[in-house]
């Protein structure tokens, strides 16, 4: 059976649609997968029409079950007509953007479709009572692993792969989070990530510093002491191949991140100001960590293009191409985990 992909529709009034008609026009990705949108009838036409795309139309389902698996299908989780205000954020989008993910998520829970896509939302027309998150990561930390804190931001492109101890925070309250247990737990999901789910046995893992040149022997901040250098410790006792703290600057600017499978960064920007810098159009980010598989792509709502037919696909794909490899790998590593022995070559006597 082929893996079935379940796609959340993002804000109505950015580009998320856009780029998911666009993925799907080719129908070779159909080949790969049965895609599900959880979305509205109205609301994909309105889209469409808008773009001015005619030769293209999802298969309206209302159960998971009805998916045909030769085409692009539409879950209807709202039938009501929506206000759409291309390029506007306003509060229906944050409304009818979580209604899609609740939906998918569900889905997900219940394994009625195997990895989910997520594709751009607004996080404060999203936040609500239902939704009192920072993004994406958070909410479904929540969702699949009661809060524990067990999700990883991991950007992925096909030069880096870069996840972050702390994600969607204010920068005040960064140094109180970098704990070093936190670091630890980070590092060594990092770990498991890049051996279960990308299938490296042995992986090379640098872990940045917090302060410029990080610390300087604690010339300038003493977290690299305190706290960084003990948590790389504490992995290299674990028998996990990791290094550092580097200084961020130099570190990428002397492009080493091509010496290691997987980094470590400390906080948001540390991480994807140099990621989008080097993997802007093609970069995904994927939540690792948790017992299921999500990944979006690198880019936001983009108002400033939505409904203009301007935005590339090209991130959103790999988003996609990315969660089937994933759902495979990890399948893979789960099958010669419980049975060793098929991974074993012949033996001779």
């Amino acid at each position: 059976m082929k893996i079935r992909v379940g796609i959340t529709q993002g804000d109505i009034n950015g580009v998320g649609l856009e780029v998911i008609i666009k993925t799907f026009i080719d129908p070779a990705i159909e080949e790969l997968c049965t895609p599900i949108i959880f979305s509205s009838q109205k609301t994909a036409s309105y889209h469409r029409k808008a773009l001015g795309i005619e030769d293209f139309s999802f298969n309206i389902i209302r159960d998971i079950d009805q998916a045909n698996p030769k085409k692009p299908n539409l879950l209807s989780v709202y039938d009501e007509e929506v206000n759409i205000e291309l390029g506007i954020p306003t509060a229906l989008g944050g409304k009818y953007a979580f209604k899609s993910l609740e939906a998918a998520c569900n889905a997900l829970a219940a394994n009625k479709i195997d990895v989910l896509v997520t594709a751009p939302i607004n996080k404060h027309t999203i936040h609500s009572a239902e939704f009192p998150f920072a993004g994406h990561t958070e909410y479904l930390d929540q969702k699949f692993s009661g809060g524990k804190g067990d999700a990883l931001m991991l950007m992925v492109s096909e030069t880096l792969k870069i996840g972050l101890v702390t994600g969607h925070l204010p920068v005040s309250k960064i140094v109180p989070e970098l704990t070093e247990e936190k670091i630890l737990k980070k590092i060594t999901t990092l770990n498991r990530t890049l051996v279960e789910d990308f299938g490296i046995r042995k992986p090379k893992i640098a872990v940045l510093g917090l302060n410029p040149h990080a610390g300087d022997k604690g010339t300038i901040g003493d977290e690299e002491q305190l706290v960084i250098i003990p948590a790389i410790d504490k992995a290299k006792t674990a028998s996990i191949l990791v290094q550092g703290p580097y200084p961020a600057d130099g570190f990428f600017g002397n492009a080493s991140y091509l010496q290691f499978d997987g980094v470590l960064a400390m906080y948001h920007d540390q991480g994807l100001i140099p990621f989008k810098t080097i993997a802007f159009h093609d970069g995904i980010n994927y939540t690792a960590g948790l017992s299921v598989i999500r990944t979006s792509p690198d880019h936001g709502t983009a108002y400033d293009i939505a409904g203009k037919n301007k935005a590339s696909e090209q991130s959103f794909r790999q988003a996609v191409y990315l969660a089937i490899d994933l759902f495979r790998k990890r399948s893979e590593y789960k099958e010669i985990s419980a049975n060793p022995l098929k991974s074993s070559p012949t033996r001779r006597e």
